[in-house]
């Protein structure tokens, strides 16, 4: 049986408000498929709504049933679930997003909005040091340096800790600064 506008907007709200049971009953009756087309008025699909929200769970059973390109997908404003994940400080689903198997993996961190803001320009923008540090330690910054630094005269690799200075640059030309120190923590 083919969803009605109704029963679309109603998964939308589950997923907005975390409704796994709602969603598993629309599943049930008419198929996953219908969710990877979904969209509101501002084109946000199911996994803008449950990412923006933190619905973690919803998001686990959601994945497998879901093409992976809706990972990526856009919204009006060009922001993806993960934009919406860091503008709201949700580590585990920001964490889910970019390590999904199946997914687009680190790609989703460079992805920009029509504010030209990546995810990691939105963690840092929301003041979230927590979720930028986790972002910065995912990209591949420079994965030529990394491996010279791993490899020591032929013998094993050894990790080489390192800090990492980001500079973000916004739309308005704003500079946000910081730095993350990849040396062990010291005990006293």
């Amino acid at each position: 049986m083919s969803p009605s506008q109704d029963n679309n907007d109603d998964v939308l709200l589950a997923g907005r408000y975390g409704d796994l049971e709602d969603i598993r009953g629309y599943v049930k009756i008419h198929g996953s498929e219908p969710l990877a087309t979904i969209r509101d008025e501002n084109d946000n699909c199911i996994l803008h709504m449950v990412c923006g929200n933190g619905h973690i769970d919803v998001l686990e059973y959601l994945l497998p049933l879901v093409p992976s390109s809706l990972l990526a997908a856009q919204n009006s404003a060009k922001s993806t679930p993960l934009h919406w994940a860091a503008l709201n400080k949700h580590l585990s689903v920001v964490q889910k997003l970019v390590e999904y198997p199946d997914g687009p993996g680190i790609n989703l961190i460079d992805i920009k909005n029509t504010a030209g803001h990546t995810p990691l320009g939105e963690a840092e923008l929301a003041e979230w040091d927590e979720g930028a540090t986790w972002l910065v330690r995912m990209m591949n910054l420079d994965s030529e340096d990394a491996d010279k630094e791993k490899a020591v005269d032929g013998e094993e690799d050894v990790e080489v800790p390192q800090d990492i200075e980001v500079e973000i640059e916004d739309a308005e030309g704003q500079v946000a600064k910081m730095t993350i120190s990849g040396a062990p923590s010291k005990s006293s």
